[in-house]
């Protein structure tokens, strides 16, 4: 049995900006769809990942924001250019893996693949180093603390999968809701969990995605207001599908529609005002000092 593992919550860090993450899949790729479309016919659907992210680059250059791009493997292969854009407009790039696969679905040896097809990929790509995981759906879950030895082991300095909600299909609720080291035998990983709230002494996430679009917009923000009080940055995400109203319509059931489809165009102006109202930046901008890495130059 995997030793559990030692959570060291870190200390404020008071001023600094939110950290924007961006999960870069297609529409045909989420979890959700899994039983519609085989990852073999994947090139048979069109594709809108690189004209969605291009869209979202242009509004992060007009903002000054930089964000981390956690990014599929598949994804740098099909579009090589498009992750040579992110890194050169500054923006930090991470893996999300090779296939969009869960790692409740892998052995440990498949997860290592994926980790290594994947940073291989996205640094032949980009041409910098890949230092930080989220794993789909944030599928890093209790009993799975393997998973944090084969990132250390396969040179990643940090991880975003860990959701500290209790939910059926993913959550680590033991996990601290503020960034922490998780003390390994291979060594140290950072760990950055998604933002959340609570309500009614519930801890309930509030970190963007399906949330921004399914949950008052108030939410959110009293997530990062809340963050900021106690001194931390507050984790946001979203996926490139989720602002394209226009995405071709799959013929899922009414509760994947419902969460998959509701509210696609409220997730642009949403997303634009906590870009107004919030400060953010990058991982690497944030925690670049207990990466190895100096603070990038001009950090939002």
């Amino acid at each position: 049995m995997t030793a559990a593992p030692a959570f060291r919550p870190l200390p404020p860090r008071p001023g600094t900006p939110h950290l924007f993450s961006v999960d870069v899949e297609d529409y045909f790729q989420v979890v959700a769809f899994e039983g519609l479309v085989a990852r073999a016919d994947w090139d048979r659907h069109p594709s809108r990942v690189e004209a969605n992210t291009d869209r979202l680059l242009a509004l992060l250059a007009e903002r000054n924001v930089r964000g981390t791009f956690f990014t599929l493997g598949w994804v740098a292969r099909k579009c090589p250019a498009l992750v040579a854009r992110i890194a050169a407009a500054g923006h930090e790039v991470a893996s999300h893996g090779e296939w969009h696969r869960r790692v409740t679905t892998l052995t440990p040896d498949q997860f290592r693949e994926e980790l290594r097809a994947s940073k291989a990929d996205l640094e032949s790509a980009g041409g910098r180093a890949v230092l930080g995981f989220r794993a789909p759906s944030f599928s890093i879950i209790p009993g799975l603390e393997w998973a944090f030895d084969v990132l250390l082991e396969e040179g990643y300095r940090y991880d975003s999968s860990l959701f500290p909600i209790h939910r059926p299909d993913y959550g680590y609720p033991t996990a601290p809701a503020v960034p922490f080291l998780i003390e390994r035998p291979g060594g140290t990983l950072l760990e950055i969990p998604l933002a959340t709230t609570s309500v009614l002494g519930l801890r309930v996430p509030a970190a963007g995605g399906g949330y921004l679009r399914q949950f008052p917009l108030g939410l959110v923000r009293r997530a990062f207001r809340e963050a900021e009080g106690q001194g931390f940055p507050a984790a946001f995400y979203i996926h490139p599908w989720e602002y394209d109203p226009g995405q071709p319509r799959l013929p899922c059931g009414r509760v994947t529609a419902f969460r998959h489809y509701r509210n696609l165009h409220q997730t642009w102006p949403r997303m634009a005002t906590l870009l107004t109202e919030f400060r953010f930046g990058s991982i690497q901008d944030a925690y670049g000092d207990l990466l190895g890495l100096a603070p990038a130059r001009g950090a939002a």
